[in-house]
């Protein structure tokens, strides 16, 4: 299923969750690990001059540093490191979002692991409150042509493996490409598809009859139908469900009481260019939230 896996990490404990979950998959599906870290941003053009992206400090840049920086993610990662998986560590300068898309491309790589914010450890409140993503990865996810697999929360990084796999349908163009991934690695690890949609209610202006609500629900299930799970053709560990809410929380209530290990959505919900496609706020919230990975996909390429 993965045969090469980037993880992308600022080596601070912020990314301890991804860490974990990126050496695990490697191990479990003997995948190859890239361990990739952008420790600094010169300050003008091939100045030797650096800012730490993780202190925000301007330090000296040699060779030396380097190699004291590729030190240290050993020795961060020196546990993980000696559970045998193939894994390359490199430490580079630049831009973290183009290094890390770059080093993507030029390594082919069929997914991507991040924490949600790369360059500081924020408390769960603060991240709320904040409403958004790490810039980092709102970038990666923009442009990657592999999916992005956020681990967010130290919870969401204890799992068995993909088993239980919930697909957050909107019916979006680039749900599309979120659903293949999901359905290709439902059938690839034999695990279970649960797709979900909410009808969103929470954001109406004006009061919705039960009438109303029980045909959306029918037209709902019609288009869950037609769209999704005539694809599944005769795989038969799918099944679907429509609710009523506000999309984000339901869709982590609903992986909660499915026992997800994954959940699958698109990088955007409205059909516009990828290159100017920006999280959808119910992805957005799901990743800051959920128990378990999310997959943000926004491109055909590796799916």
């Amino acid at each position: 299923m993965f045969k090469k896996i980037l993880f992308a990490t600022s080596g601070s404990p912020c990314c301890d969750a991804a860490a974990r979950v990126a050496f695990d998959l490697a191990m479990r599906y003997n995948a190859k690990l890239f361990v990739y870290h952008v420790l600094g941003v010169p300050s003008r053009g091939f100045s030797q001059i650096v800012v730490d992206v993780r202190t925000g400090e301007k330090v000296e840049l040699d060779d030396d540093y380097i190699l004291w920086v590729e030190d240290e993610l050993k020795s961060t990662y020196d546990r993980q490191l000696k559970m045998g998986v193939e894994c390359e560590l490199e430490a580079v300068v630049g831009i973290p979002h183009r290094e890390v898309l770059r080093k993507a491309r030029q390594e082919d790589v069929d997914l991507i692991i991040m924490g949600a914010s790369t360059t500081g450890c924020e408390t769960d409140s603060d991240a709320y409150q904040r409403h958004f993503a790490g810039s980092t990865l709102q970038r990666v996810a923009k442009a990657s042509k592999a999916p992005v697999l956020v681990v967010n929360r130290p919870v969401a990084s204890f799992w068995g493996g993909f088993t239980n796999i919930v697909f957050g349908a909107d019916f979006s163009t680039a749900s599309e490409h979120a659903f293949k991934f999901a359905l290709k690695t439902a059938k690839e690890l034999e695990a279970n598809l649960h797709v979900f949609h909410a009808i969103d209610v929470g954001s109406a202006h004006s009061f919705i009859s039960q009438k109303e609500l029980d045909d959306a629900l029918i037209e709902a299930r019609d288009r869950v139908r037609r769209k999704y799970l005539i694809q599944a053709g005769d795989f038969n560990k799918i099944s679907a469900d429509i609710w009523e809410g506000i999309p984000y929380i339901e869709i982590v209530k609903y992986a909660r009481e499915k026992q997800a290990d994954l959940i699958v959505m698109a990088h955007h919900s409205k059909d516009v260019h990828e290159e100017a496609a920006v999280f959808g706020r119910t992805l957005e919230q799901v990743l800051l939230r959920a128990t378990c990975p999310v997959a943000s996909v926004n491109r055909p390429d590796k799916v």
